[in-house]
């Protein structure tokens, strides 16, 4: 896994996000077991209940295309202008990708830069996540 250019990605897609009410931007990057990449942005409405964050973008854009099989995602996010902070992903995109991995191995990268990064399991994120009886994880 070239963890740089994951990052990159995830830099890139933050440039799209659109967050006028909260001018946090994040953007996140998917790494598919066959190493395709899909990227998503972070997506706000003024009612906040419809707001999208970045990583479920990127995963309903890869399911939406029939992929569900994943190894990454890599997080960046920061204030609009400034720098980038560590930004881990909220419960809600937790619980969606682990739909999608297996918890133990699947690896959730937060980055500052693609120098500047920390990686964890999805299992260590989530350790008590919701898993229906006989599916996949």
């Amino acid at each position: 896994m070239d963890t740089n250019k994951l990052i990159n990605k995830a830099m890139e897609a933050r440039l799209n996000s659109y967050s006028p009410y909260s001018n946090f931007q994040v953007g996140a990057a998917l790494l598919t077991s066959d190493s395709r990449i899909y990227t998503g942005c972070n997506i706000e409405s003024a009612s906040f209940s419809p707001t999208n964050c970045a990583e479920r973008t990127a995963v309903f854009k890869a399911v939406s295309e029939g992929v569900r099989d994943f190894s990454a995602i890599a997080v960046t996010g920061g204030p609009r202008g400034q720098f980038l902070e560590y930004c881990f992903p909220c419960g809600v995109c937790l619980q969606v990708l682990s739909e999608f991995t297996e918890p133990d191995i699947f690896l959730v990268i937060t980055a500052k830069s693609p120098d500047d990064f920390q990686t964890f399991s999805l299992s260590r994120l989530l350790p008590y996540g919701f898993r229906l009886p006989g599916r996949r994880v």
